[in-house]
């Protein structure tokens, strides 16, 4: 029962990050739908520098994709239907340059694709649930993803399913999280004193 504190459209509310799934398969065309959503993210200059590379359950990709995740994040998501990875280009062929220099967006880019990825899914009645845990290394080594791509994260998709499967420890877990305040988080002007971190100089 999340209340946002102005007037969105619940779209926003209705999407969170559920660990249990249902183990069913999904047609390859339900999941490319989500990726043509992210597909018409904005990004800087236009350069669409966000990746995606993706397994589906019960397909011969499968098992290197779930491998690469920690140990703790295999024991719920080997129940999705999909497992997508997000990757980012760091370099970017601006208008007028010859040669491709660094993107200082790439990332920020990407999770705006990732974004529209996740809500295209939650409009269609699927969950998503997004992971940094997953050995990066094995990650470039396995999928042969070079070093100027950047692996960002793991996303896995599916149906949700009732929390009894999880362990105790993830079902107290498995439900939608609050956010905080929106003056917490947005200021008009300079920068408050509040947001500074305790280390920060």
């Amino acid at each position: 029962m999340r209340k946002p504190g102005h007037a969105i459209d619940t779209l926003f509310t209705d999407r969170w990050s559920p660990r249990s799934f249902t183990a069913e398969a999904m047609p390859e065309a339900t999941l490319l739908q989500m990726f043509e959503a992210a597909r018409w993210a904005p990004s800087s200059y236009n350069y669409q520098p966000w990746r995606f590379l993706y397994a589906l359950r019960d397909t011969p990709a499968w098992p290197t994709f779930l491998g690469l995740l920690t140990d703790v994040n295999q024991v719920w998501a080997f129940r999705a239907s999909a497992l997508v990875f997000v990757l980012s280009d760091s370099r970017v062929m601006r208008p007028g340059n010859d040669m491709p220099v660094d993107s200082y967006t790439h990332v920020f880019d990407s999770g705006l694709a990732y974004a529209q990825f996740a809500l295209q899914a939650t409009r269609m009645g699927w969950i998503t649930h997004c992971m940094q845990g997953f050995d990066k290394e094995r990650s470039y080594a396995e999928l042969k993803v070079p070093h100027d791509l950047r692996i960002n994260a793991v996303v896995a998709v599916g149906r949700q399913a009732g929390p009894e499967q999880l362990s105790e420890a993830l079902q107290a877990r498995e439900k939608p999280s609050d956010r905080r305040p929106l003056g917490d988080l947005v200021c008009c002007g300079t920068m408050p004193d509040s947001w500074r971190s305790p280390a920060a100089p």
